[in-house]
């Protein structure tokens, strides 16, 4: 049963929470409670039922503090995602739960578990001892006390992001190489004839791109990296502090050795290789390519120092001079309603499923869409999904995907999943669609990707559904996505012009996908210089200051850290990816592998596509990613496709 996310109060969404919880509590009292013999059954297997119960209030309430419209709504959802949380981690503090599934792993039943069963019990048991089990009594104290914070500290660095309001005023002369469609969208300023150019990725990206005025780019580019700036840099830098006392109640060296126990990298010196293989190749990549786009810079300001506000909008110029590819233009070919229809073709030829509109959406918001997942060959419903892809104030800022209901086992059977994509995508006018930059389209594709994950899941137990895999693997499905947005026979069935209904001329297809290497190693090694920002504040080694680490992995970005901002202050991946952002780029060379079997065998090739959703996308995190790579490539996974893209050699 869909759920009516328009019957929501603030009221009614603390009521719901606060009853979720409190069955929750009942349940787990239950199974402490329990007399005679304990098994995997009645001990632990409940803890999958309680978590899927709460994962599905979740979807009901916190999630909202992300997508309402309604303050009051939003409020009382962070509210209660803090709530949640904070019972989250009572719960992996409580002793006797401790000593309930103690008694089944030591049991001989647990010897003999397989499959999802051992997993969980497996991944239940890390979660008690990173909880400090081991540990003595004040240490427990003293860790659910940080870890309580940490949640408080979460939510209230996240409300800020989203709720920060920054403009830039400019004049219709201010927005020399800007279409009239972006100026026809922008907000009206005070003064006659005056724009606002929000902090709203739309408003961002198209200026840093195409904007004459050097000037004008910079002040744009100095708001964006100075967003939420005072009040988030002190909830910053008290995290960072907790994350190292918890470091050192366990004798670890890093905040990093503690999160990455669960990861497939299990350790910070793995990544440091890891980067050391790639950086070095990469740095003399971006140095000739910023070389190249400094000279263009030189002959139009007479300033030869490339800045981060300058390689936008030259990395546009080369596309439309040497390429033929004007963003601009590109976008005609590229209505997301088109865009949309393209991508759901693709898909289910591919993975064997159809997608069905449904009415009404009973969603958060107006503009939101509501789909539903049917398998082709046994008329299974697989699951639903929302989409929810316009600005608006409130709104999570950025482009992601949510688990509303995590696919798993109830009492009665499978639970069909429900998920959910927030994405900020110009909105359509009255006389205009929404029209798509092609790395708009990329992002819906990869945000898709996650989608797919968790709408194909088949877990047992939620915790192994949605983004329930090692951290650094979940943007693997998203990443392959990716891919087929650079070939020119996927692109070529679903871009057409929104005007005139032509598709996109052959020429600038196979000119878009020559232009996909332009300034790869400066866009890879910004993606390597967050990951080392995160490494620095978390990772083993001298302990830096936010602002000494900020410096630090710019510097292997290669351009100038603009002085008087403070770009950390908004990086929401410090929560949720903290420790982990190097994923990113781990997780690619994983997409890059799998995709590779689809470019020997047919790019899509509903075999090879079904077996990629048989083997990895529906065990989910119900099997090591290894194992689930191991299945679906009949080979070990390696990095080769990844370092050929990068023209590395392998």
């Amino acid at each position: 049963m869909l759920f009516d996310y328009t019957s929501v109060t603030p009221d009614s969404l603390r009521a719901s929470l606060d009853a979720a919880l409190a069955q929750a509590d009942d349940d787990v009292d239950d199974i402490v409670a329990r007399a005679g013999s304990r098994s995997f059954a009645n001990t632990v297997a409940p803890l999958g039922h309680i978590s899927a119960d709460l994962a599905v209030a979740y979807g009901r309430g916190p999630f909202l503090g992300n997508a309402s419209v309604d303050d009051a709504i939003r409020d009382a959802a962070r509210e209660t995602e803090e709530k949640l949380s904070k019972w989250g981690v009572d719960l992996v503090f409580r002793e006797d739960l401790y000593a309930a599934v103690r008694e089944v792993a030591d049991s001989a039943e647990a010897a003999e578990l397989d499959g999802e069963d051992q997993r969980f019990l497996e991944h239940t048991m890390r979660d008690f001892r990173m909880a400090g089990h081991e540990l003595g009594p004040e240490s427990r104290r003293r860790l659910k006390e940080l870890n309580e914070r940490l949640v408080e500290l979460g939510v209230e660095f996240s409300k800020n992001i989203a709720e920060y309001e920054d403009y830039l005023v400019v004049t219709r002369q201010d927005l020399d190489g800007l279409p009239d469609a972006y100026s026809e969208q922008l907000k009206p300023g005070e003064k006659e004839n005056t724009y606002l150019i929000s902090m709203d990725y739309p408003d961002v990206v198209p200026f840093m791109e195409n904007a004459t005025k050097r000037e004008l780019r910079e002040a744009l580019n100095r708001k964006f990296l100075s967003r939420a700036a005072d009040a988030n840099r002190p909830l910053l830098e008290e995290t960072i502090r907790i994350r190292r006392q918890i470091a050192e109640i366990f004798q670890l060296e890093s905040w990093a050795h503690h999160r990455m126990q669960e990861k497939m990298a299990k350790d910070p010196e793995t990544v440091e290789v890891f980067y050391e293989g790639i950086v070095p190749a990469l740095t003399d990549k971006a140095q000739e390519e910023i070389g190249r786009m400094a000279k263009l810079l030189e002959v139009d300001t007479g300033d030869d120092v490339l800045q981060v506000w300058d390689w936008r909008y030259y990395d546009t110029q080369l596309r439309k001079t040497e390429y033929g590819v004007d963003n601009a233009e590109v976008a005609k070919y590229f209505p997301l309603e088109q865009v949309v229809d393209g991508m759901f073709d693709l898909t289910s030829r591919m993975f064997g499923v159809s997608y069905e509109a449904v009415t009404p959406t009973l969603a958060w918001h107006e503009d939101v869409t509501l789909w539903k997942v049917t398998d082709v060959d046994s008329g299974e419903h697989v699951g639903h999904f929302y989409m929810d892809l316009f600005p608006r104030e409130g709104k999570f800022s950025h482009a992601a995907a949510w688990p509303l209901v995590p696919a798993h086992e109830g009492p009665d059977g499978p639970v069909a999943p429900v998920s959910g994509i927030l994405a900020n995508f110009t909105k359509p006018t009255q006389d205009r669609p929404s029209l798509l930059q092609h790395n708009e389209v990329v992002t819906l594709f990869h945000e898709f990707g996650h989608i797919l994950h968790m709408t194909f899941s088949k877990a047992k137990y939620p915790r192994f559904s949605g983004a329930g895999t090692e951290w650094d693997f979940v943007e693997a499905p998203s990443q392959i996505m990716e891919n087929w947005c650079w070939k020119p026979e996927v692109l070529s069935e679903f871009a057409r012009h929104h005007e005139t209904g032509e598709p996109i001329p052959r020429d600038l297809v196979e000119q878009l996908a020559s232009a996909k290497d332009l300034n790869q190693g400066i866009m890879n090694l910004r993606q390597v210089s967050f990951g080392k920002l995160d490494m620095f504040l978390h990772g083993p080694g001298p302990q830096r200051s936010i602002d000494e680490a900020l410096e630090e992995s710019m510097a292997i970005g290669l351009f100038p850290h603009p002085d008087d901002t403070f770009f950390p202050a908004s990086f929401g991946h410090l929560f949720g990816y903290d420790a982990g952002y190097y994923g990113y780029l781990w997780a690619e060379v994983f997409g890059d592998d799998m995709f590779s079997r689809f470019e020997e065998e047919g790019i899509t090739n509903p075999e090879v596509g079904m077996a990629y959703r048989r083997h990895v996308l529906e065990p989910n995190g119900g099997k090591d990613a290894y194992e689930l790579l191991r299945s679906f490539l009949g080979r070990e996974p390696n990095s080769d496709a990844f370092l050929r893209k990068l023209g590395i050699a392998s």
